[in-house]
Parts: structure tokens; C-alpha cells; sequence
């Protein structure tokens, strides 16, 4: 059970909240984290996210994240109150929401088109972040290609490399890169606010059904990575999608480049989990190459 004292001590420093702590109970669901909600004896409760001590950079650029997309003024996030350090953990300390999977999957399409169109003239972030623990560089680029081959693919592909993936996986990476400009040839991206990490299991809603996504990892990108994420694992319904599309409609060629997008997150479940993901990268390569 982690030390509750230095949390309130440092709560009370960055907001003024007097906080006695009455319970904790841990929350289950992430596989990264250790998570736990604190409630005082007011019945207030409180959100926190522990880590190892040097993770501090994670929950850093986290918080950036989430501010991010609390800026935009289109879906809601959960409010950081502050992160920091104690003599053995890192931690991230969030309001606590009241969530619940019966999220209004319409608003939720309409407020991610809304969030898509918040631009800027760049690819990128200004903090490099993480996709799962894997370190996600984003070093600003004009080029939306050039930023996706150096700071998603190719990471991913010296990642697998030295993780066994074999000669056939890593060939077939290398004519990807050569050939996947193609893919673009027609479609020239914004830089819009991603959450970059949209698999169904970031996203709920309040009690009301008011949209929640949490858990980002945020880059200005091609929407589409946003939209690809959503439909790699399910968890999202036509509702969602039919509001997007009806908001922000989508491009002709994005059935192709959604597999493109994927890629990225399968090598990386690759590079984390192990070979139960090598066939799947193998084959959407293979696809990719054969259609370009």
C-alpha cells in the first residue's frame, strides 16, 4: 500500500485542498500502472497513478496530454491536479470520475471531429512520450511521411530487430518504407491534436453518458491514426463512426492507410508481448505491399 501522507501533503501544496484521508481502494483495468482512488472523510474522492520512481518523465508528459485535450474544448479528460515523486515512486494524480461503459457514442464522433480540427503547421509534440512503456519520440517535422517513418515505423522495426523478429519481417519493413509514399500520393494530412492511443479501453462515460478519454498519448498527426487505433480493437460502434463522418468525413485511400497506421501498434504489442503478434505484422505488410 503506498505512503498516503507525502500525496496529501503535496495535494495540499499545488491546489490548497485540505484532503484527510479516510480509504483507499485499488483500481483495477491497466496493465502499466498501479491505480488507486482515495477518498477522505468528506466523501471527496481523489485519482492516482503509481509508477517506479525514474516514470516521472511518463506521468510529465501525460499531464501534458491530457491538458492538451482539455484545452481543445471538445471531450472531456479527466482534470490533473498535479504529478511528482517521493523517496520510492512517481505518481500521477487525476479528479476522480464516475465511469461507466454507457458513454453517448454520437457525441463521442462529434467531439473527436471537433478535437481532429485543432491544427498546427507541424507533425509532432512538443514532449516525447509513451506508446504502452515503449518510448514514442516526437520531434517536430514539416513532413508528415518523413515523421512517421522515423519517429513510428522505423523505431518499431530496430525495436523487433532486436527482439528475434527475423529476416523475412524485417525485409518485408525495409520495401514498406520505400514504398509507402505511394500511400500519400493523394492524401496530404493536417496536423491535428491525436490522442494517439484511442483503443476502446481509453474511452468511457460519465454517468450521464458524457464521453471520457484518458490514458493518451498525444502528438499532432493525420487523424486517421486516431480513427485506425479506434477500429484495431473494437470497442466503439456505427453510431461513433457515422457522426464522425458526417462531422469530418473521411478520405478516399483510408482503408489502405489504416493498416499502414496499425502496423505501428501491432509491432509495438510485437516488441511487448512477444511472437503472438509476429504473423499478424508479417501479413499486414504482405497486404500492404501487394496493394500499394
Amino acid at each position: 500500500m503506498p505512503e498516503w501522507s507525502n500525496i496529501i501533503e503535496q495535494l495540499h501544496a499545488h491546489t490548497g485542498k485540505d484532503f484527510i484521508a479516510e480509504s483507499a481502494q485499488m483500481v483495477m483495468g491497466g496493465d502499466i500502472n498501479r491505480s488507486y482512488s482515495l477518498e477522505s472523510r468528506k466523501q471527496e474522492k481523489i485519482f492516482i497513478k503509481f509508477n517506479e520512481k525514474n516514470k516521472l518523465a511518463m506521468f510529465n508528459a501525460e499531464a501534458q496530454g491530457l491538458a492538451a485535450l482539455e484545452n481543445s474544448g471538445t471531450v472531456r479528460v479527466p482534470k490533473v491536479l498535479f504529478y511528482g515523486d517521493n523517496h520510492a515512486e512517481s505518481f500521477l494524480v487525476l479528479e476522480y470520475l464516475h465511469l461507466s461503459k454507457a458513454r453517448n457514442e454520437e457525441a463521442l464522433g462529434q467531439q473527436l471531429a471537433q478535437l481532429h480540427q485543432h491544427t498546427q503547421t507541424e507533425f509532432g509534440w512538443q514532449t516525447n512520450n509513451t506508446i504502452g512503456v515503449t518510448p514514442q519520440i516526437n520531434t517536430l517535422n514539416p513532413s508528415w511521411i518523413d515523421f512517421w517513418i522515423t519517429n513510428r515505423l522505423r523505431p518499431q522495426l530496430n525495436i523487433a530487430k532486436r527482439n528475434n523478429c527475423g529476416i523475412h519481417l524485417s525485409k518485408l519493413g525495409e520495401q514498406l518504407i520505400e514504398k509507402c509514399p505511394a500511400l500519400f500520393s493523394n492524401h496530404k494530412p493536417q496536423a491535428s491534436l491525436l490522442h494517439g492511443d484511442l483503443w476502446g479501453g481509453n474511452s468511457a462515460g460519465l454517468e450521464d453518458g458524457t464521453p471520457v478519454i484518458f490514458d493518451p498519448a498525444v502528438y499532432y498527426g493525420d487523424r486517421e491514426v486516431d480513427l485506425s487505433m479506434m477500429e484495431l480493437f473494437g470497442g466503439y460502434n456505427k453510431v461513433c463512426y457515422d457522426a464522425y463522418n458526417e462531422a469530418f468525413p473521411v478520405e478516399d485511400g483510408y482503408g489502405l492507410r489504416k493498416l499502414f497506421y496499425n502496423l505501428y501498434h501491432i509491432l509495438n504489442h510485437f516488441n511487448l508481448f512477444g511472437s503472438g503478434y509476429h504473423q499478424q505484422s508479417v501479413n499486414i505488410m504482405e497486404k500492404l505491399l501487394a496493394e500499394i
